[in-house]
């Protein structure tokens, strides 16, 4: 039987998935060469992220077993080598946009608008960005969800007054709590929201907690939203790369602080984000100035970090928040700072980023002019009218 093609054998090999990338070892570059003798011995080079991958021996073994399954392949040997830091990082654009291409059936509909709350260390005040940012939307007559996606540090129950256990329907799906906001309301998801003691530690690992944000997406009964909002954990972690599989649609907002330190490490979060193929909505820079009772105003935690982190994204600096003691009482009462403080010089820079989002950067999809819904409202109203 005459050897096989390498364009035959390359075929094949689309056959062996890389499990921890979930793409195939040639869609993802890693076959470098192939070679076929002229009595069928082949050669396979595969090049792998590191020397010491622990998935070496799995590879050669699918390699090995695709390759002796084609006719004229009398014997196969793998050769492994390392890429360079280069190819490494373009391996893992490529896995990371597969991803996105692929992302798996979620309860969000695709007329929500999604955003991550983000920031790059713990401090910033990021929840805090979430919960009034979600309610000044929610002000503004929009049914917005908020999903707290730090598993270890949930505080979203907390700051929104909300307490009770997450309740189940038959289908077996979770129903979000809802909050009552002026002419629109939340829907509230958190960890906090499923344990019985909040005050325990939740010890799980990466995949754990990726799942987790999983399960929240597929698992919760979230009905019709304009936004949702997630309160997503400090850093690059699990959680930020599995939002880009999970809902590539996503935009980030990133929150820091004034100072340059904080704008540096913030940085690198809206690069885990562009790598992950997600917006960068922009910055929203908090605790940005603190002005005392007689008018005068300070830069207790420096000025123009929020600036400087917008300009170098090439984002806008959505709004900068002041330091006001309203926000953080507010947060401990469980009640939204527009609620406890209407007025107040923070509950007014909300109002404004809410404003700039809803009406600008943006805005909620308008579905009313759709077929689908127009059909759905007229046999509604068909079905209304026909005597039982």
């Amino acid at each position: 039987m005459p050897a096989p093609t390498e364009s035959d054998l390359l075929n094949t090999l689309r056959g062996v998935v890389d499990p921890e990338l979930g793409a195939d070892i040639v869609e993802l570059g890693m076959v470098r060469e192939v070679t076929v003798g002229d009595e069928g011995d082949v050669r396979v080079a595969v090049a792998l992220t590191i020397s010491g991958c622990p998935l070496r021996t799995q590879i050669r073994d699918d390699v090995e077993r695709k390759l002796t399954g084609v006719p004229g392949v009398r014997s196969v040997k793998v050769d492994f080598g390392e890429m360079t830091p280069e190819q490494r990082t373009d391996v893992m654009q490529r896995a990371r946009k597969k991803a996105a291409d692929n992302a798996p059936d979620t309860e969000v509909s695709l007329s929500t608008r999604i955003i991550a709350v983000a920031s790059g260390k713990g401090g910033v005040g990021k929840s805090s960005v979430t919960v009034n940012l979600a309610t000044a939307l929610a002000e503004r007559g929009f049914t917005v969800g908020v999903l707290d996606a730090d598993i270890w540090g949930f505080s979203v129950p907390r700051m929104l007054g909300v307490t009770g256990r997450l309740g189940g329907d038959d289908e077996g799906k979770i129903g979000p709590h809802e909050v009552p906001v002026g002419a629109g309301r939340l829907k509230v998801v958190s960890m906090g929201l499923l344990v019985d003691d909040e005050d325990k530690a939740i010890m799980w690992r990466g995949l754990m907690l990726a799942k987790a944000l999983e399960e929240f997406l597929v698992k919760v009964s979230w009905g019709e939203m304009d936004y949702l909002l997630l309160d997503m954990p400090p850093g690059t972690g699990d959680i930020q790369m599995a939002l880009g599989r999970l809902l590539p649609r996503s935009e980030m907002v990133v929150v820091t602080t004034p100072a340059l330190a904080a704008q540096k490490v913030a940085v690198r979060v809206a690069d885990m984000a562009r790598r992950s193929y997600l917006k960068v909505l922009g910055v929203i820079e908090n605790m940005s100035t603190f002005t005392c009772e007689h008018g005068e105003s300070y830069a207790l935690f420096g000025a123009g970090g929020g600036r400087l982190l917008a300009d170098e994204l090439g984002a806008p600096l959505i709004g900068q928040v002041p330091l006001e003691p309203a926000v953080s009482a507010a947060n401990d009462a469980g009640m939204p700072l527009a609620l406890a403080a209407p007025g107040c010089q923070a509950g007014e820079a909300f109002a404004a980023i809410a404003a700039r989002i809803a009406d600008e950067l943006l805005p909620p999809v308008d579905m009313s002019g759709c077929s689908a819904r127009m059909l759905a409202a007229v046999e509604e109203r068909l079905g209304a009218a026909t005597p039982s």
